[in-house]
């Protein structure tokens, strides 16, 4: 139970991290009070109705466009990096022992010496179990 909190936890902190450092954009494109076009992270296409355009008339400036722009914009965090510039002596050392001893932790077992693998077992010469009467029953 505790093992799987600390995995919803974990995985939960990760999501966070991320939606806090990611800038999000939502662009909505009204024509005459409409929804036309609703995108997410680049500019809605606009519906070609527009009068504010460069070509028109000045007398046509002046009325007040059928369409509407909406723009919801979320800037997300720069400064999530972290610094590893002010580590001073306990946490350098720490690092080093640490880094040593999980590279320990993959290194191969060396095999233990085993002195009697050459040893040959004695001829058996007569059954002892016999002479003695021994009998697994």
């Amino acid at each position: 139970m505790k093992e799987k909190l600390h995995r919803y936890f974990s995985c939960l902190m990760a999501v966070v991290l991320l939606f806090s450092t990611t800038s999000w954009k939502v662009e909505k494109h009204y024509c005459m009070g409409h929804l036309v076009d609703v995108a997410f992270f680049v500019d809605a296409q606009d519906c070609g109705m527009d009068t504010s355009s460069e070509s028109a008339p000045e007398a046509t400036k002046e009325k007040k466009s059928c369409c509407d722009h909406e723009v919801i914009a979320v800037e997300g965090q720069n400064d999530a990096k972290p610094s590893f510039n002010d580590f001073d002596l306990e946490h350098q050392s720490f690092l080093v022992a640490f880094t040593h001893s999980y590279i320990g932790l993959f290194e191969p077992l060396t095999t233990q010496r085993i002195s009697h693998t050459q040893y040959i077992p004695p001829k058996i010469v007569k059954n002892i179990q016999l002479l003695d009467d021994v009998f697994l029953i």
